[in-house]
């Protein structure tokens, strides 16, 4: 490892969040949940975008920017550990706001295209936050700030569908375009405002082009074969193709990165076995629970049509008003998950939370007929996935070093969102399965919902196994943190 240019420890011992401590947590937590919100503002916009401009081609609408933040990722990480997270925070931020800018102002289909996929550079910015959290804070406060950050993803299944209602049934979809960048606008002052710039780096280090290009364009060409696999065919010619040489890709990577005087991502990094199984579990276990959405959702919107479409018919609002007891049982638990985090083996409470929604979702899968329905399974996956989405950077403090911290989040980041994908796609492909097509839309039936349920209870189980996997780590107080504070 390189030799690191660190600052003194100026731990302070506070215990409570001073107003320089809580302007810093406004923005990291607006950064973390700016990605979500444009994700779910974007999904529930396409289909007015594609009858706007015409287009059979509406799958690029999201998939652009998601392919775009893959492929950046690697190079998100190396920029952080060698020139600052903050530095590289408001780089790929202000990426985020010319994309959206161009995409809210567009006039043609192509141009909007063109501005997702600039601001999708954005999307590495949420683990340059967790990672900033780890310096920027002292720490006894850093556990706690981290899970605050974690709860964002309740915060955004909380305000996020009433937003979404408000703007595209009020003004539509170029009202959630504007505020997306509007959003980024702000978010990126609060960021060069209210953030101090880690004084941790990687020192005597250079960026790996060719590492990147591999890592980053192996993963790209796979998470595109998997979100195109259902259209093309699991064992099509085409899917093969891309995944193979994704696989070729990645392979290549790993023997140019063991020769190389600047490894990209270091492998006695990860090779270590606290931080690839970390990793490991807290990918599955995240990339579950945050691909239950998809069946969730098309199981409230989509129509009830006996014989065609077993779907619950709900507006959008209703939907929302029925999810926010689970998104507020994840906002609570996942706030207070810090201060457990530093009374109890954190393994603990990841495997409690991946065994929480395991039982909520086994729970789903057989009712999910009614709105008693959802908040019974959500009793339990609510403070579930609070524990996991918070435990799980926490976990990633206490695995690495300081100079480590952006590197190892952006891998368990590109981890868990291949996870996110694969599982994603196993759930389109179950409820597919026993569906019906009318008219050339996609219908799904209730043993496809209960199907999908099940897929995700099944990857929440195995999750919460291999947490017996990652060996005891220190104490969450005893990690070095605090360097910027």
């Amino acid at each position: 490892m390189s030799s690191t240019q660190t600052a003194p420890d100026t731990e302070s011992g506070e215990s409570t969040f001073s107003a320089k401590h809580a302007l810093a947590l406004v923005t990291l937590l607006w950064t973390v949940a700016l990605s979500p919100i444009t994700g779910l503002l974007a999904g529930n916009a396409q289909a007015e975008v594609a009858i706007h401009f015409q287009t059979t081609q509406i799958a690029w609408f999201t998939l652009g920017s998601a392919l775009i933040g893959t492929f950046m990722t690697p190079f998100a990480m190396k920029a952080a550990a060698m020139y600052g997270k903050k530095r590289t925070l408001i780089a790929v931020t202000t990426f985020g706001v010319i994309g959206d800018v161009i995409a809210a102002a567009a006039t043609n289909y192509e141009t909007l295209v063109v501005g997702r996929v600039i601001a999708g550079i954005y999307i590495p910015s949420a683990f340059l936050a967790y990672a900033l959290a780890r310096d920027v804070f002292p720490k006894r406060l850093v556990s706690t700030a981290s899970g605050v950050l974690a709860a964002s993803a309740g915060i955004v299944g909380l305000v996020g569908p009433f937003l979404s209602a408000w703007l595209l049934d009020t003004n539509g979809f170029r009202a959630a375009l504007w505020f997306i960048a509007g959003s980024a606008a702000v978010c990126l002052v609060l960021q060069i405002v209210c953030i101090s710039e880690s004084p941790v780096r990687e020192g005597e280090a250079r960026m790996d082009w060719i590492g990147g290009m591999l890592l980053g364009g192996g993963l790209t060409a796979i998470v595109y074969a998997i979100g195109e696999g259902s259209h093309w065919g699991w064992i099509s010619g085409k899917t093969l193709l891309w995944v193979g040489g994704g696989l070729v890709a990645i392979l290549v990577f790993v023997a140019y990165e063991t020769r190389t005087a600047h490894p990209l991502v270091p492998f006695t990094l990860i090779k270590r076995r606290r931080v690839w199984t970390v990793f490991l579990a807290t990918s599955v276990a995240a990339g579950a629970t945050y691909a239950v959405g998809t069946a969730t959702m098309l199981l409230t919107l989509m129509p009830d049509i006996p014989g065609t479409s077993d779907g619950l018919g709900w507006s959008v609002t209703k939907s929302a008003v029925v999810s926010a007891p689970l998104s507020i049982l994840v906002i609570v638990v996942a706030v207070l998950a810090g201060k457990l985090a530093r009374r109890f083996d954190t393994r603990l409470l990841l495997a409690f939370g991946g065994a929480l929604t395991t039982i909520g979702y086994a729970v789903g899968s057989q009712w999910h007929h009614s709105e008693w329905h959802f908040i019974l399974w959500g009793v339990f996956a609510g403070p579930g996935m609070g524990l996991i989405v918070s435990v799980m950077p926490i976990m990633v403090l206490q695995s690495v070093a300081p100079e480590e911290q952006a590197l190892a989040n952006g891998s368990q980041w590109l981890v868990q969102g291949v996870m996110q994908v694969v599982i994603t796609q196993l759930v389109f492909t179950m409820m597919s399965q026993d569906g019906v097509v009318a008219h050339g839309t996609q219908f799904y039936r209730d043993s496809g919902f209960t199907n999908a349920f099940l897929l995700v209870a099944g990857a929440c189980a195995i999750g919460t196994l291999l947490v017996a996997t990652i060996p005891k780590a220190r104490p969450v107080d005893a990690i070095d943190a605090g360097q910027a504070a």
